[in-house]
């Protein structure tokens, strides 16, 4: 048990790591910087496609959801939840918004970033997230700052080309609007470029993802989590798409190597929700105590993919780089219908070799959690793959009870060893 937690523990000390670490800390030491010195500053939800602000030559992007996880997994995110609901707000209200808004209200106090700067722009997207867009508007009213929402179809089967150009046309008024906000020319090459950059870091990132195809597995679903981040916040840089590639170069030097983060992984686990960000490395090292892995997850294995596939498909072709970024607004999981969740899970469940499913029911995100009941029922009648519900919140640690959520985890791997014990009859 000691020697596991060793080598967890020596696993986080890779250079892509501590490269992880220099590309956020530079990120946000460079939003802050450049709006100090007069930059265009645009707050965005996760889904929004920042490559379009690449076109611009002195325009930086910060997104709060993104900071709100790194608050989170830092250890505020319950003092900036309580700074929020003091003022009124419900703890009902999703846990990233409430970090947020009592960062805000604090001035950045107790912020890991110190916050962020304040935005001469707002831009949501309802496909992802709808109460970002109630979000965004607190901003819009208090500080009448401009709020541009972006009105992306749901998603229950291919994107359609009506819907493309519709998104298209979108995309088109947002490099308007912020051409009249700011006094800056649009730069479409630049975009492209960007583009490029991005496609190129989804790519290496799948690849470090398939890292757990591999028994035992390379990776842990906490290692895809906390090293996303970049896909959020540092988009379009040539930098995030090295960083990648060799963060996957050096996880397959480990697997030859035979240095796995559950040397003795005996259960490969899904997990369907956003990220425990206060869990991290407590979940992480307790389920390697009972030789199990969480070794993917939907809210990572999405990315790169569409529409309910977790392969590959973002690569960026030469062309039209609006169309290219509206045919990928369906990439995350929230916007799609049932049937393509289950797509997407059996597929998964195929390609890593799923033992069980983790269902994590998550308080802060209905959008996530309103289908998981059926998505559980159909996984094990039409897989026959065991599975449990537990209640978490990804940045809530109020409303997250351990020894509950293990006790149901603890029942899910005797749950496979039954089933494989059937199996040798």
């Amino acid at each position: 048990m000691a020697d596991e937690k060793d080598d967890t523990r020596e696993l986080m000390k890779t250079a892509s790591g501590k490269r992880l670490t220099q590309i956020l800390t530079e990120d946000y030491l460079n939003v802050h910087r450049k709006a100090s010195e007069g930059a265009f500053v645009v707050w965005v939800a996760i889904v929004v496609p920042v490559e379009l602000f690449k076109g611009f030559d002195n325009v930086v992007f910060a997104v709060p959801e993104s900071h709100a996880a790194l608050s989170a997994a830092k250890g505020v995110g319950m003092l900036q939840c309580e700074k929020a609901e003091h003022s009124g707000y419900s703890m009902d209200i999703c846990s990233y918004a409430r970090i947020d808004i009592g960062t805000m209200m604090s001035g950045g106090k107790d912020s890991p970033t110190f916050g962020l700067p304040r935005p001469h722009l707002l831009v949501s997207d309802n496909n992802n997230c709808s109460l970002l867009v109630k979000w965004f508007d607190i901003y819009h009213r208090e500080w009448d700052v401009p709020h541009f929402i972006l009105d992306v179809p749901f998603c229950y089967e291919m994107q359609k080309e009506t819907d493309l150009r519709y998104i298209v046309t979108q995309f088109k008024d947002l490099i308007k609007t912020i051409e009249t906000l700011s006094g800056q020319k649009f730069n479409i090459d630049q975009a492209k470029e960007a583009l490029k950059n991005s496609s190129e870091a989804a790519k290496q990132y799948k690849r470090f993802i398939d890292c757990a195809v591999h028994r035992p597995s390379g990776i842990t679903a906490f290692d895809s989590f906390v090293q996303m981040a970049p896909l959020l916040t540092s988009r379009g840089r040539p930098e995030v798409a090295e960083h990648f590639r060799l963060l996957a170069d050096e996880t397959e030097e480990r697997i030859k190597n035979s240095q796995f983060p559950v040397p003795n992984e005996k259960y490969r686990l899904l997990w369907d929700s956003i990220a425990p960000w206060h869990q991290l490395r407590k979940m992480s090292t307790r389920l390697a105590g009972l030789d199990a892995n969480i070794i993917a997850a939907s809210y990572t294995s999405c990315l790169g993919g569409i529409e309910g596939s977790y392969e590959f498909i973002q690569e960026y072709r030469e062309g039209d780089p609006l169309e290219s970024l509206a045919r990928i607004q369906n990439f995350s999981v929230c916007p799609y219908g049932m049937d393509l969740r289950f797509k997407a899970m059996s597929w998964a469940a195929s390609h890593y070799g799923i033992d069980g499913f983790v269902f994590a029911s998550n308080r802060s995100c209905k959008v996530y959690s309103v289908m998981q009941m059926d998505l559980q029922k159909w996984i094990t009648e039409d897989l026959g793959i065991p599975s449990i519900m537990i209640d978490v919140d990804h940045a809530d640690v109020r409303k997250y009870n351990e020894e509950s959520a293990f006790l149901r985890i603890e029942a899910l791997l005797e749950s496979i060893d039954a089933g494989r014990a059937r199996a040798k009859i």
